[in-house]
């Protein structure tokens, strides 16, 4: 973010002469600033004084650093979860183990149309719009 020419100490003196009583206009001609820089000052800083000004950039900066934590720990999270999603589903194959599956099998649905499964045996349990089918396992196996 590109830093301000004015520091919080300017800006409070330029709102402070407005509450005075000279004219925006005035001031922004004096000070080299448009209106609309004005306005958002008075938005951000109206009503501040020198020390609160200063609180008030600490805590934004604090916040920043916060954010950024939390952001870079969500991720680690995340891409630990994966890690361990697929670690288990490899570690699930190698021992042939069919718990994993919960009974429950992934195939390609034919004819689908509109996002839904016409099944003729009765066994569809779920349709997303991939186009599979999520099927019960053969009544003859166990999970």
């Amino acid at each position: 973010m590109r830093k301000s020419r004015f520091s919080e100490e300017q800006i409070i003196a330029v709102l402070q002469a407005a509450e005075a009583g000279q004219k925006v206009a005035d001031l922004c001609r004096k000070h080299g600033i448009s209106e609309a820089s004005f306005y958002n000052w008075k938005a951000k800083y109206g009503g501040l004084e020198v020390s609160e000004a200063k609180r008030l950039r600490g805590l934004e900066s604090e916040n920043a650093k916060l954010k950024k934590l939390l952001a870079d720990a969500m991720l680690d999270n995340a891409a630990l979860k994966d890690l361990l999603q697929k670690n288990g589903d490899a570690r699930c194959q190698a021992r042939g183990c069919r718990s994993c599956t919960f009974g429950v099998r992934v195939e390609r649905a034919a004819g689908v149309q509109d996002h839904r499964l016409c099944a003729d045996d009765g066994a569809v349990l779920f349709a997303p719009a991939s186009g599979y089918r999520v099927a019960r396992a053969a009544e003859g196996s166990r999970p």
